[in-house]
């Protein structure tokens, strides 16, 4: 059964950082498992944060996040993490993982991301 389990979410204030962390179980997790950190709000159903994939690693960014948010994986430890800098209030929101397994997609539940004063 696969799963994937988000943590590190929680209330920052503007400027701070945060590192979340998305741990991968029932599959086998390598660098050819597409892996994909979204967001949504109440206002967004669901937007495309950062991505990572490849024996290069190869990532990709939002352009609201770019230099700001860096997206890594530890394969040894099925796990993704997304190390998010310098955060906003516009950043809150509930952030999900996503896996492509060999075309099988699968979502995490989530981990809210609160940034405010």
């Amino acid at each position: 059964q696969v799963q994937l389990v988000e943590s590190g979410g929680g209330l920052v204030e503007p400027g701070g950082s945060l590192r979340l962390s998305c741990a991968a179980s029932g599959f086998t997790f390598s660098s050819d498992t597409m892996m994909i950190w979204y967001r949504q709000t109440p206002d967004i159903e669901r937007e495309f944060v950062a991505s990572i994939f490849g024996a290069g690693s190869h990532t990709n960014y939002a352009e609201s996040v770019k230099g700001r948010v860096a997206i890594s994986r530890d394969n040894a430890k099925n796990t993704v993490y997304l190390q998010m800098n310098s955060l906003k209030p516009e950043d809150t929101a509930v952030y999900l993982c996503y896996a492509n397994v060999r075309g099988s997609i699968y979502w995490g539940q989530g981990t809210q991301v609160t940034v405010s004063s």
